[in-house]
């Protein structure tokens, strides 16, 4: 079992993936700036679906910077080991939530928990079962049912499964380089394999494929894995006085640009759904993420200052729950209870005749109000739920019994 001492953890990491979640919440509500806004302003923010590249880098380096040194082989204590931690992350919140959405559906009967009315002949509990199995991420009728937004666990999950097997190759035969152009081809091969076959569209469109799939996006885990043999190696010290961090961040959104700038394919609607989005996305933007966490690991600056204070690594343990809940059932209740709360604030004016604006009466503002409940609800479900859950787990005897780590060394 990998461990890392607390001089190893790094809190501006936590506070990026509280920025990361943000992105995607920003990239999901872009609609907000409407005419009034410069058209190009609303492309540029409807690309900051970024934060999902965010996350797969960062599973890429935390999973290779906690084990890859101390991976010595697959044997079945060791995976099970390492399957438990992924578990007690991941699958908690995940399901509990998943299965509040469908509870959701069978009372409202809202048809974007299922995907829309593509879906409306299919048996839900079907879909549920695929929700909480991950295996709705491979099929392109089905990949936003459920928590639409979840699709990337399934990325995730198999990147978990990979991570062993992946290792194994690269220390065993020496062959790293050459395994994400394997997985790339897999998926083209799945693709031309699949897209005249009518099964749900499993591995069915080439752009799900390329951007839904771990197969498609894999190279970014890679980076993020590459990047973590680099620090194991040469440790957090750098020699170099050129200041990285704000370079590629700045890169970063040099690349949300050259994606907000391009065409997309119908019926696809975000820039990086065009064949330069995708390889901007794919293969360029995450080797900017990559120098912006080295960057970050390295240097000294305000930004990392900023990312490390307490409430904002807070606000990263939490935005694993604000990135499942910012968008479906639970944000719909919330925007539903301020249009409510609009509405009686202008009946309360048309009752004392007075002609006043209405602290609820703008979508923007709207949004705002939103963000910060969103943000409150995830830290409760987080210290709740989520982190009582997490340890729970992993001082259980499942899969393997456990074992009390040393004074000094966490998780």
């Amino acid at each position: 079992m990998s461990q890392r001492s607390e001089a190893n953890y790094v809190p501006a990491l936590t506070g990026v993936r509280a920025m990361a979640a943000y992105l995607v919440f920003i990239s999901h509500f872009c609609d907000q700036f409407d005419e009034n806004f410069p058209h190009l302003l609303q492309r540029f923010l409807g690309e900051f679906h970024i934060g999902v590249s965010l996350f797969f880098v960062l599973s890429g380096f935390l999973i290779t910077f906690r084990y890859y040194d101390k991976f010595k082989g697959l044997s079945a204590e060791w995976f099970k080991q390492y399957l438990k931690n992924r578990v007690a992350r991941i699958y908690p919140m995940y399901s509990l939530l998943t299965i509040a959405a469908f509870i959701y559906y069978f009372v409202s009967k809202d048809p974007v928990i299922i995907g829309g009315d593509q879906n409306a002949n299919t048996n839900p509990i079907l879909l549920l079962v695929l929700n909480i199995t991950f295996l709705r991420g491979f099929f392109y009728q089905f990949w936003n049912t459920g928590i639409a937004q979840g699709w990337s666990l399934t990325v995730e999950e198999c990147f978990y499964f990979s991570a062993p097997v992946i290792f194994l190759i690269a220390k065993k035969y020496h062959k790293f380089y050459i395994q994400p152009l394997i997985i790339t081809a897999f998926a083209v091969v799945m693709f031309l394999i699949f897209r005249n076959v009518n099964f749900y569209g499993f591995f069915g469109n080439i752009y799900f494929v390329l951007l839904y799939t771990f197969f498609g996006r894999c190279f970014e885990f890679f980076v993020g894995v590459q990047l973590a043999k680099i620090v194991l190696k040469k440790g957090f010290g750098r020699k170099t006085k050129f200041n990285i961090t704000y370079t590629a961040f700045i890169m970063i959104f040099v690349c949300v640009l050259g994606m907000a700038l391009q065409t997309p394919v119908k019926p696809w609607i975000a820039g990086l759904e065009s064949p330069a989005g995708v390889f901007i996305n794919n293969y360029v933007l995450c080797i900017c993420v990559a120098f912006f966490f080295y960057g970050l690991l390295t240097e000294d600056t305000l930004f990392k200052r900023f990312l490390a204070l307490p409430f904002i690594e807070l606000l990263g343990k939490a935005s694993y729950i604000f990135y499942l809940i910012h968008l479906g059932w639970i944000y719909k209740l919330i925007s539903q209870a301020f249009n409510s709360l609009n509405d009686a604030v202008f009946h309360l004016y048309d009752k004392w005749g007075v002609d006043w604006h209405s602290p609820f009466e703008y979508n923007w503002l709207n949004l705002l109000y939103a963000f910060i409940v969103l943000n409150a609800v995830s830290v409760t479900l987080f210290k709740l739920i989520e982190e009582p859950l997490n340890h729970y787990i992993r001082k259980s005897n499942f899969l393997v019994p456990y074992k009390p780590r040393p004074k000094g060394i966490v998780e």
